[in-house]
């Protein structure tokens, strides 16, 4: 399901080096349909320019309490809001909130808002552990502010650490909840996600692996808890870090995932096989290092099969199984008919077809797919960021369960 009505969003921008990732949650929220007013700190044209976050929200951006002053513009962004969202909020901006100053545009917006605050916090690991910003934070939770942690990585220059801006699609999800305006199409309903790469080792230190980001298993998750389903994760090697909050095994092999697929297949109502798993693993993992001198110029590995762990499961579980495939195709038809010859090969109740290239699918942050059932009827496409897909990904899924 699509969203019923379009959501009048603020999104406001604090200066600080994560405000380039701004431009992307103000896409992800014109994409799904929305109006987005962007309200922008003096500061933060320092680090993204006032074009390109009109050009992202296709709306004048407003960033003095003296524009529109009839209108009375300071109030009115605020009260006509079905939320304000914060990407980035720096310490300084934590800090204004918890004080209640309005000192800015911005400030005047929170304050006059009637629907929620979505804070999502960005600045180095001290500024984010100081004893200030902890007490600024809890005092923000108690008011009902909610706060998108930020995750672990690198940092401005060398640093590394807690601090960086949460990713564009915990964001989004987490403002989807906040206004609850996806419809708990799922509630109740158990869902079973797949995704990241496996390894599998020829010796203690070489694999055979993947590009997999699990970035669209990620994104799926947290679309599916928003509509109301109770979601389990299973792992692989991924870039990015599965939502708090949810169930989560770790494996590394073809073998452990189905090992993991299956123990939890009787609990679940349905499969999404995003993981991209591995055809073949090595007959013979080697104890010790393969060494280049005894290998030779043409070294040959004998491999064998993997078990088809979406095959499987669509065999012997009530699951609604749902497979991907990964197809560098061009050609639309030939794409679909792809598809459709794997969900017959499989018996999934459906396949989502993805187009994978230098710039799309498999390890960055968009996706092109076709969602074909089982029967051979298209169900649906998305393209977009990866929550967008995971959307339309859903969206299919709840018409297969009807």
């Amino acid at each position: 399901m699509r969203e019923a009505t379009s959501l009048r969003l603020v999104v406001g921008v604090s200066g600080g080096i994560a405000a380039y990732k701004a431009v992307g949650v103000i896409r992800a929220f014109v994409q799904d349909g929305h109006e987005v007013q962007v309200i922008a700190t003096p500061s933060a044209y320092e680090f993204v320019g006032k074009a390109t976050l009109e050009a992202i929200s296709r709306q004048p951006v407003f960033d003095s309490l003296y524009d529109d002053v009839s209108q009375v513009r300071h109030v009115e962004l605020g009260q006509n809001a079905d939320a304000v969202v914060i990407a980035p909020a720096t310490a300084h901006t934590l800090a204004s909130l918890t004080a209640g100053l309005a000192p800015d545009l911005l400030g005047n917006a929170v304050l006059a808002r009637r629907g929620p605050l979505v804070v999502a916090p960005a600045m180095h690991t001290e500024m984010w552990t100081n004893a200030a910003t902890v007490h600024n934070i809890s005092v923000l939770r108690t008011r009902g502010v909610i706060i998108v942690d930020p995750a672990t990585g690198p940092l401005t220059g060398q640093d590394s650490g807690v601090g960086r801006m949460a990713e564009v699609h915990s964001i989004v999800a987490a403002t989807y909840a906040a206004v609850g305006s996806r419809v708990h199409d799922l509630a109740g309903v158990r869902i079973l996600i797949t995704g990241g790469g496996t390894r599998e080792y020829l010796d203690p230190v070489r694999f055979i692996g993947n590009a997999s980001s699990g970035r669209q298993a990620v994104a799926l998750a947290e679309a599916a808890r928003v509509r109301g389903a109770t979601v389990r994760f299973i792992a692989g090697f991924m870039d990015v870090d599965v939502p708090s909050g949810i169930s989560v095994t770790r494996v590394e092999s073809a073998e452990q995932m189905h090992g993991a697929v299956r123990a939890e297949l009787d609990s679940s109502d349905v499969l999404i096989m995003a993981a991209a798993v591995a055809d073949y693993r090595a007959k013979q993992v080697s104890d010790n290092k393969l060494k280049k001198l005894t290998l030779g110029s043409s070294p040959s590995i004998e491999l064998t099969e993997n078990a088809d762990i979406l095959a499987d499961a669509a065999r012997h579980s009530r699951c609604l199984a749902i497979g991907f495939a990964a197809e560098t195709t061009s050609d639309d038809d030939e794409l679909i008919a792809l598809a459709r010859q794997k969900a017959a090969a499989k018996g999934a109740a459906a396949i989502v077809a993805n187009r994978v290239g230098p710039d799309l699918g498999i390890g960055t942050l968009e996706n092109s797919v076709v969602i074909v059932a089982a029967d051979g009827r298209e169900l649906g496409r998305a393209q977009g960021n990866k929550l967008f897909v995971a959307q339309g990904i859903l969206d299919a899924i709840v018409q297969l369960r009807g």
